[in-house]
C-alpha cells in the first residue's frame, strides 16, 4: 500500500472557533452531556479516522465570561467512549507537572485494557499561572524545568507499563497460580523528581505502551518530541513552516537510536467547507461576526503572556517580548503572523479565533483536500490534527465531503485494517525493556 496520510479528530465541546457555542448550527447545552460526544467519536469512527484527542487544563480560565467552559475530564470521558465505539483511537491530555507517574501509568493502561489497545496519550507540562495556583504553587515552574520533569515523568511511566511481562498473568485455575511473580518486577525507580518502587498494579497494557503523543514545538519541546513522542500536533501557518518543522524533528531522531517512521507529524488544521469558495469564506465571516472583542483579547494576552488591555484594537500589535515561561512556541508563533502579514490586533484576533494560532482554511471539499495532499507529499506533514469550526456539523462536513476526496485520490483508508491504535498509526508495539535486560543478562 502507498503512503497515506493519517487523521486525528482534535474534540472542543462546540468546536474550535472561539465564536462557535454562538453559532446556530451548535447546541452549548448538549455540549455538557454524554451523547454529544458519542455522537462525534461515531462520525469520526464511521470516517475511518485514526483517532479523537481531548485537550485539557486543570484551571477555569477568567474568560469563561465569553465562551462556554465544558471540558470534562478526558480520561474519563474517553472511558465512556470506549464503550460506545469499536475501533476509533482515543487520546487523552494529562499534565507531567500536576500528576504522578503511578496514577498516569495505571489510568492510561486501564484505558487501553478497556478500549482493547486504542489508548493515546497527549503530554503536556501546563504553561498557565493558574494552574500553578491549583495545585499549591504561587508561580507555574520555569519551562526548563517543566520539561526536565516531563522527561523523568514518561520514563518512569513506561518503566511501570514494562513492570509486567506481556505473559505474566497465567490465569491457571486447575493450579490456583493466577499470575508468574517471577514475571512481575518493581522498577526501584530513584532519580531527581519521582522516588517509585513499583510494580504497577494492573498487567501490561494492550499496546505494550499507550501511543505517546506530544505537542510543544519550542527548542526543548522539539528535543523532547525527538526523545518520546509518537505523534506530534503542531501548529504551524504556512507550508514552508510546516515543512522546516517536520525536517528539523525528523532529523533530531538518529541521536535518539529512531528512524523517521517512528513518529507522526500532524500539523492542525481548521477546515471551514462551503460547496463553492465563496460560500466557505462567506461561513468564516459569518463565524468571524460572533467574536467578542473581549474574550478574543484576552485569550490573546493569555498566548502571549502579555497583558495587552486598553490597546486599541486597531492599532499595531505592540512590542511583547520574544521570551516566556509559558508556550514559547506559540509565542514566537502569533508574533511573527502579526509582524509578517503587519496586521493590527482586530485583524491578528479573527486569524487567531478559529485555531488560536493553528491553520485555518476556507475552501470547498477540493481546495481543502488540495491543502493537505500538498503539505502531506512534498514533505511538511504524516497527517493532519482536524480542528472543526463547529460542532457536531464541522465534523459532519470533513468526513461527508472531505474525507471521500482524499480517498478518491489514494490518500486516505477506507477501511482500518488493525485494531489498535498504534496499528492506525503504522506503529510498532514496543518490546518490554525488562525482559531484553533479563535476556541480556
Amino acid at each position: 500500500m502507498s503512503r497515506q496520510l493519517h487523521l486525528n479528530a482534535f474534540v472542543m465541546p462546540n468546536g474550535h472557533h472561539e465564536a462557535a457555542w454562538r453559532h446556530p448550527s451548535t447546541d452549548p447545552h448538549r455540549a455538557r452531556t454524554l451523547q454529544h460526544y458519542i455522537d462525534i467519536a461515531r462520525t469520526a469512527e464511521r470516517g475511518k479516522l485514526d483517532s479523537l484527542f481531548l485537550a485539557d487544563g486543570v484551571a477555569l480560565w477568567s474568560n469563561v465570561k465569553h465562551n462556554s467552559h465544558s471540558h470534562f475530564e478526558p480520561l474519563t470521558l474517553l472511558s465512556a467512549l470506549a464503550a460506545t465505539t469499536v475501533h476509533i483511537g482515543l487520546i487523552a491530555t494529562a499534565s507531567t507537572t500536576y500528576n504522578e507517574p503511578y496514577h498516569l501509568a495505571r489510568k492510561f493502561a486501564s484505558l487501553d485494557h478497556l478500549s482493547g489497545g486504542r489508548a493515546g496519550w497527549n503530554i503536556v507540562t501546563s504553561a498557565g499561572v493558574d494552574e500553578a495556583r491549583n495545585f499549591n504553587l504561587g508561580a507555574r515552574p520555569a519551562h526548563e524545568l517543566r520539561y526536565a520533569r516531563a522527561t523523568e515523568f514518561v520514563e518512569v511511566v513506561k518503566k511501570l507499563w514494562d513492570s509486567w511481562d506481556d505473559d505474566a498473568a497465567v490465569l491457571d485455575k486447575a493450579s490456583g497460580i493466577y499470575a508468574d511473580t517471577g514475571l512481575i518486577r518493581p522498577i526501584e525507580h530513584s532519580g531527581e523528581h519521582f522516588q517509585v518502587h513499583g510494580a504497577l498494579n494492573i498487567a501490561r497494557p494492550v499496546q505494550g505502551h499507550p501511543l505517546l503523543v506530544q505537542a510543544g514545538s519550542s527548542e526543548t519541546g522539539k528535543e523532547y518530541a525527538a526523545r518520546h513522542a509518537e505523534a506530534v500536533f503542531t501548529a504551524q501557518q504556512t507550508f514552508a513552516e510546516g515543512k522546516a518543522f517536520y525536517e528539523d524533528v525528523k532529523g533530531r531522531l538518529a541521536k535518539y537510536g529512531r528512524t523517521p517512521d517512528e513518529i507522526k507529524i500532524l500539523p492542525g488544521i481548521s477546515p471551514i467547507i462551503g460547496r463553492t469558495s465563496e460560500e466557505a469564506r462567506a461561513r468564516a465571516a459569518e463565524l468571524n461576526s460572533l467574536i467578542t472583542p473581549e474574550y478574543g483579547l484576552h485569550q490573546l494576552s493569555t498566548l502571549l503572556d502579555h497583558d495587552l488591555t486598553g490597546s486599541p484594537l486597531d492599532g499595531p500589535l505592540p512590542e511583547v517580548g520574544s521570551f516566556t515561561e509559558g508556550a514559547q512556541s506559540r509565542l514566537a508563533l502569533v508574533v511573527g503572523l502579526a509582524r509578517r502579514e503587519n496586521l493590527t490586533i482586530r485583524q491578528l484576533l479573527e486569524r487567531l479565533a478559529g485555531g488560536r494560532g493553528h491553520r485555518v482554511f476556507a475552501g470547498t471539499p477540493a481546495e481543502i483536500a488540495d491543502e493537505l495532499e500538498q503539505w502531506f507529499t512534498d514533505g511538511a506533514a504524516d497527517g493532519f490534527n482536524v480542528m472543526p469550526p463547529t460542532l457536531p456539523g464541522g465534523l459532519d462536513d470533513f468526513v461527508d465531503l472531505v474525507v471521500p476526496e482524499l480517498r478518491r485520490r489514494g490518500l486516505f483508508r477506507t477501511e482500518y485494517t488493525g485494531t489498535t491504535l498504534r496499528e492506525h498509526y503504522g506503529l510498532a508495539r514496543p518490546v518490554n525493556r525488562n525482559r531484553v535486560k533479563e535476556h541480556a543478562a
